[in-house]
């Protein structure tokens, strides 16, 4: 079981470095930055036990979707303000369900 969620944090941290290197990563810093901080709870998390393998996955495919939609809205370049708040709203959501479960 460790062995599989060691898999899954090394690919979601190969795939966080590859976002990195994309040019569009750099728009949207205070968004990204929180996304990197909150990938890095679910981590903590994981490493101490308190988030199961069940939670990992259903709190990074909020993760993904987030990240898919902030793709989504970078596509034209800039990311304007009802945008930013969807971003926003999304993330407060899923940070709220990584304490949940790191405090079950």
């Amino acid at each position: 079981m460790k062995s599989l969620i060691l898999t899954i944090l090394t690919a979601t941290s190969l795939v966080g470095t590859i976002s990195f290197l994309n040019p569009n990563a750099a728009s949207a810093g205070p968004i990204r930055d929180r996304q990197v901080n909150q990938q890095e709870r679910i981590y903590k998390g994981v490493q101490q036990g308190t988030i199961s393998p069940l939670e990992y996955k259903k709190i990074e495919a909020r993760e993904a979707k987030i990240a898919a939609q902030r793709r989504a809205y970078l596509k034209d370049g800039d990311l304007s303000g009802k945008e930013a708040v969807r971003l926003t709203n999304a993330q407060n959501l899923t940070s709220r369900a990584i304490y949940r479960d790191r405090h079950d």
